[in-house]
């Protein structure tokens, strides 16, 4: 189980972190990593951030499975192994970040090692901040 510190709950965080986050998608998740905000970068052009998403407090994270998963069943199955999965990872990642785990529909047929190895590889991609898209050219 994860610590209560270690969890996004509010609306408001988890909106934060969807916005400013880096989107990564492996197997049966999609993973929204948004690291601290330092006080070196520009504030100006980041969103205002609410007073919890400092860099001295620990990572956190926060589970989104939506019904498109399954029933009620498969839906907290699925929580529950995404949650073990996240309290193992946490401790590599750095204070203040903010991670929120999306559930897909195929994420109900994967099994406990499956969902950590989508998991554990869709955060490495999503901290290394590159896409496997090409970037558009100017017309």
């Amino acid at each position: 189980m994860l610590p209560a510190d270690a969890r996004i709950r509010s609306s408001r965080d988890f909106g934060s972190a969807l916005k400013r986050g880096r989107r990564a998608a492996r197997g049966g998740v999609v993973v929204h990593w948004a690291p601290a905000i330092s006080s070196t970068e520009d504030t100006a052009a980041q969103p205002p951030t609410p007073p919890a998403a400092d860099a001295n407090r620990t990572a956190r994270a926060g589970f989104v499975v939506s019904k498109a998963v399954g029933n009620a069943v498969a839906r907290n199955k699925v929580k529950r192994r995404l949650r073990h999965a996240v309290a193992a990872e946490l401790p590599h990642w750095p204070p203040g970040t903010d991670v929120v785990v999306r559930a897909t529909p195929r994420a109900a047929e994967r099994d406990f090692a499956e969902l950590q190895r989508d998991l554990t590889e869709a955060v490495q991609s999503a901290r290394a901040g590159k896409s496997g898209r090409k970037p558009r050219s100017a017309p």
